[in-house]
């Protein structure tokens, strides 16, 4: 994590450094800057513009000083729970540290109580499930490494559990720990099914199938879904939590241009109704590691594109759709099913292989499971 801090004034400056020794003997990188005519080395532009210049390239920032001060300064860059960094302020003294903006999923929240640690100070978290310890479905997401949709049913899950209602809860994944307070066990039609966390070994296929319908549920208003399907809505109101979980395999005509591979991927999404923030990366032969097409996909999906040699791609186990014209040209009789499963460690084909316009894909999903803590 990448933590900005700023002071206004000596005491603010001894504290923020004490500070950026805790972070950063805590693994993060910590970087002090001071504002105030008395201290040396002041930044000569506003604070307003050094919040805008960190809200950009920094993952937290610190205000050492007044909230007023924070507050104003922050107030022209806050977009989105989604994109904002952590915000802390933390008084000159070091006596309070308070978690100011993104408690959840910038991850102020926790930044506050290890900067309250490193300070030995009181941490002010005024997120109302945390005050009471209830699930938090974008906490949640976060430490599974998902992307959350629907913030607003998300609002509604948190209002729902402090209200003391039931939540829906239906995974396409197995889960390990107990199902949080609150959460109901639901089928993917949203009816809570009697089951325990330890599912049999035919519901967790059936889970892993991906078999994501989405049909609106009547025993409970809203719950949260977690999922790859852009269709998988068994709730009233659903927040869907998608894990990184899936690769495309590609393979392509040589020097395809890239709006062909595009409209390949494009396709893929239509088919099977993928997230396509469920995509982890894209694979294929080394043959095709500057193949321009695949690398402007690359890009625009912003994940990696991994690469794997013949003698690799022939060592995956399983039964693939061979073509002996892909053989003659690469040595191995397909590429996008098996590098899509050599890239998700052995996983899971979801999609077999498809070819259109020279353009070959497949989608593999790499084992993964939802934690509880």
């Amino acid at each position: 994590m990448k933590v900005a801090l700023i002071c206004f004034s000596l005491t603010g400056q001894q504290t923020g450094e004490r500070l950026c020794r805790g972070l950063e003997a805590a693994g993060m990188t910590a970087e002090l800057d001071k504002k105030s005519k008395y201290l040396l080395d002041s930044i000569q532009i506003s604070t307003s513009a050094w919040a805008g210049e960190k809200f950009s390239d920094s993952d937290a920032l610190i205000f050492i000083g007044a909230t007023g001060i924070a507050v104003r300064s922050i107030a022209p860059y806050v977009a989105s729970k989604k994109s904002d960094p952590a915000v802390l302020v933390v008084d000159e003294c070091g006596k309070f540290v308070i978690s100011l903006l993104s408690g959840h999923l910038g991850g102020a929240n926790e930044l506050a109580l290890k900067t309250a640690e490193i300070l030995e100070a009181i941490p002010v978290v005024t997120t109302a499930t945390d005050l009471h310890h209830r699930f938090a479905v974008d906490v949640f997401a976060k430490k599974n490494n998902c992307n959350i949709f629907n913030m607003k049913a998300a609002k509604e899950v948190s209002a729902a559990l402090l209200a003391g209602k039931k939540v829906g809860f239906y995974s396409e994944f197995p889960t390990d720990g107990e199902l949080p307070e609150g959460l109901v066990r639901c089928d993917e039609y949203g009816n809570p099914v009697n089951s325990t966390d330890d599912r049999s070994e035919e519901e967790t296929q059936k889970s892993s199938d991906f078999n994501g319908t989405g049909t609106d549920c009547t025993n409970i208003d809203c719950g949260v879904a977690v999922t790859v399907h852009t269709s998988c809505n068994p709730f009233i109101s659903t927040t869907q939590v998608v894990p990184k979980c899936l690769t495309l395999g590609m393979g392509c005509r040589k020097d395809k241009d890239a709006r062909g591979i595009a409209e390949a991927a494009q396709k893929v999404l239509d088919r099977s109704g993928f997230h396509k923030e469920a995509f982890e990366q894209i694979a294929s032969i080394d043959l095709k590691k500057e193949e321009k097409g695949i690398l402007s996909l690359s890009q625009d999906w912003q994940i990696p594109f991994v690469t794997y040699t013949e003698e690799e791609l022939k060592q995956v186990p399983g039964e693939f759709t061979p073509s002996p014209f892909v053989k003659k040209i690469t040595g191995v009789d397909n590429v996008c099913e098996r590098s899509a499963v050599l890239a998700s460690g052995n996983g899971r084909l979801r999609q077999r292989k498809t070819g259109e316009n020279g353009v070959t894909t497949a989608v593999a999903a790499r084992e993964w499971r939802i934690h509880f803590e």
